[in-house]
Order: structure tokens, then C-alpha cells, then sequence
């Protein structure tokens, strides 16, 4: 597989026209590149679906939500065409994961397997799985937290979402994949006429985020710094305590992976670029940049970073960061390369620095690095 240059990937903040066309070739090239490594990886995953129909772990439908979005998203698939039968297998497998109670789920973790079930019906079709999204939906918006006064913003939790069963608290991972599933399919909502879709109550999910924000603006909570990284709860991050080099008192690290789930959140909750949430995560990502490690967390959880970077920027509509000295940072152009360069012979993607939160599993991982790909695929022009 030919390699990406890194040297290729920072361009000056001043773009002549020649540059500017270079630039364009570029991206075309790494449009091409990116779509030939997700053709390959999505290889790799149609042989690993299970006889079943579903992916990974039959108790986790979650995997095989990522890996149908994988399949039907890549950038050689012909929507107009019938859908392959290895996919419509792992559909309707999916589909008969649905319980009463609306949600999609084997053993646990029902919040994280719904919202990505969620995700894939509505790429295989709105229209056809519209029953089964409304009842997901609805799932997932009874899972949001008001403990305490009904209706009142009165616990560090309220607003948020957690994994669900003895899980007893709401986090920002899986407050942010709710919040995706629910902004992606909001339409089933306020379009369809359907008297049984609900919807999220936002201000208190924008509350619960902010809640997770180092920043004292906006964030009157404890052990709360400034610099606008996000953790993954109220009172917790995965990154431990430091310093915070603006007030000199102890505050929790934020770290690169929830930071970006943190700015998702944000857009999706409709805040724009003015709001001083948004300029002060995004001011941290681009201090904070490098795809040699989870920014806090080293190896942990690199590939799920990846993707919540891709998704986030591109969702946000930020093309380019701020590096040092005035640079602007490609960072699609430095993400897809990284990603690239690290797929194996067979087409699938392993995290060889940390196996923490599954990220031994080639399944999982593969469908992580194919869906940051396809993010960076389609923003490129």
C-alpha cells in the first residue's frame, strides 16, 4: 500500500492559487486513496459476520450496528441497488434484537448498542425501518437522567445519558452517541407526524454537557478547571487530576477522546462558534493535537478517538486547525494518512498500543478506523 507523506499534510495559513489547486489535487489523491482502504476493510468485515448475521458480540448489537454503517456507507455502494444480502441478514438479525421497552440490546450496555443500531437503520432506510427507529428513539430519550426534583436541573446527572442497568450515573460517551442517533433522526420526529415519537428534552443534555466542560464560565461545578477540555463525568475523568495551569488549583484532566465527543455534543445541541464552549474545546483540541497517542490517555482508546475527531470536526465544519507559528493543520489529510498506514494485510485495523474498551478486537476497531475514513472521504471535495 503506497504511504501518505506526512510532510505532505501542514499547508501555510496564506494559499497562493497554484497552492490552493495543489492542495485540491491533494485531497483528490487522498479522496481515492481513502476509498480503496474502505473497500478493503469492508472486506475484512464481511468475513467476519457471523453465521447468525450478526458481527462480534451477539450480546453487543452495537458491533453490528457499526459494521452494517461501515458497509453501507462505503463510497463504492450503490444505494439504489438492492441491498446485498449479507447486509439484510445482519438487518434483520438486528431488527429482532429490539425489545419491548423500544431498545436495541443483548446483555447490558443498552444506551451504547441502541444508539448504534439507530445509526444503521437509518442509513439502510428511514423510511422502511421507521417503526423500529421511533421505538430506538424513544428508548433512548427515556433513558435521560432527571433524578431528584422532576423537571429541575438539580443533580449533576440530570440531562445526561449512561449505559443503563447498574450503570447508575449518565457520561458523555454515551450522552454523545445518543445525542448523534437522535440529531441524525430528528426528522422521524418533527416530520413524520407520528404522535408516539418523543424528543430529547436538549437544554438539559446541553446542561449535562456543559457539566463535563473545564470551563468555570459555564461550569460552577467542583474540581473543574479552564481550559475547555471535557471529562467523562461530572467529578471524573478517565485522565486523573492536575493542575490547571489557569487558576493553579486541582482540577480534572480532560483528554482528547471526550473532548471531541464534548464538541459534538455542542453542535449538535446547536450552539455555533461564537459560543465560548465551543471556542475553548476547539482552541484545546488544536493545542493539544497529535495522532501519536489519546491526548491524556496515551494508547487507551486511540481508534474511538480517531473517530470521534473526524466526526466532530466535520460535523463543525473545520477543515483546518490552528498549529503553532501560524499553520494551518490538515488534519484530515494527517488522520487518514495515520489511519491508513496502520491497516494490516487482511484490511483490518487493531490498536497495538492499549486493549482497553475493546480496542483488541479487530471487528470494533476496523469498523472505527472505516468510519473515520468515510468522514473524511465525504467532506473532502
Amino acid at each position: 500500500m503506497k504511504k501518505l507523506l506526512a510532510s505532505t499534510l501542514f499547508i501555510a495559513t496564506a494559499l497562493t492559487a497554484s497552492a490552493q489547486e495543489q492542495r485540491n489535487g491533494v485531497h483528490l489523491s487522498l479522496k481515492l486513496e481513502c476509498q480503496q482502504v474502505i473497500q478493503k476493510g469492508n472486506t475484512f468485515l464481511l468475513g467476519q459476520q457471523n453465521k447468525d448475521g450478526s458481527w462480534g458480540d451477539p450480546k453487543l448489537p452495537a458491533f453490528t450496528g457499526f459494521a452494517i454503517r461501515s458497509l453501507l456507507l462505503d463510497p463504492a455502494y450503490d444505494p439504489k441497488k438492492p441491498i446485498p444480502a449479507p447486509i439484510q441478514k445482519g438487518l434483520d438479525w438486528l431488527v429482532a434484537q429490539q425489545k419491548v421497552d423500544g431498545g436495541i440490546y443483548g446483555k447490558g450496555m443498552a444506551t451504547y448498542s441502541t444508539s448504534a443500531s439507530i445509526m444503521a437503520l437509518w442509513v439502510a432506510g428511514p423510511k422502511k425501518y421507521q417503526e423500529e427507529l421511533i421505538k430506538a428513539r424513544n428508548f433512548l430519550i427515556n433513558q435521560q437522567t432527571d433524578w431528584g426534583v422532576k423537571g429541575a436541573d438539580d443533580t449533576i446527572f440530570d440531562g445526561g445519558i449512561g449505559y443503563g442497568g447498574t450503570y447508575a450515573h449518565s457520561d458523555l460517551s454515551n450522552t454523545h452517541r445518543a445525542i448523534e442517533a437522535l440529531y441524525q433522526t430528528r426528522t422521524l420526529a418533527t416530520d413524520s407526524g407520528d404522535k408516539k415519537a418523543m424528543e430529547l428534552d436538549w437544554k438539559a443534555a446541553l446542561a449535562f454537557v456543559s457539566r463535563c466542560q473545564n470551563l468555570q464560565a459555564t461550569n460552577k461545578g467542583k474540581n473543574v478547571g479552564n481550559d475547555g477540555s471535557f471529562v467523562y463525568y461530572p467529578g471524573n475523568s478517565k485522565a486523573g487530576e492536575a493542575v490547571d495551569s489557569e487558576t493553579g488549583r486541582i482540577a480534572l484532566r480532560g483528554y482528547g477522546s471526550m473532548s471531541y465527543s464534548g464538541l459534538l455534543s455542542l453542535v449538535y445541541a446547536d450552539l455555533d462558534a461564537s459560543d465560548p464552549r465551543v471556542k475553548s474545546v476547539i482552541n484545546w483540541v488544536s493545542t493539544n493535537y497529535t495522532l501519536e497517542e489519546n491526548p491524556g490517555l496515551g494508547g487507551q482508546g486511540l481508534y474511538y478517538y480517531y473517530h470521534a475527531m473526524a466526526k466532530s470536526l466535520v460535523a463543525a465544519n473545520i477543515p483546518t486547525l490552528d498549529g503553532k507559528d501560524g499553520l494551518k493543520i490538515d488534519w484530515r489529510g494527517d488522520l487518514a494518512a495515520t489511519v491508513i498506514n496502520a491497516q494490516r494485510e487482511d484490511g483490518s485495523w487493531i490498536n497495538t498500543k492499549a486493549s482497553r474498551w475493546m480496542e483488541n478486537d479487530p471487528v470494533l476497531v476496523t469498523c472505527y478506523a472505516v468510519m473515520t475514513l468515510q468522514q473524511i472521504h465525504a467532506s473532502l471535495k
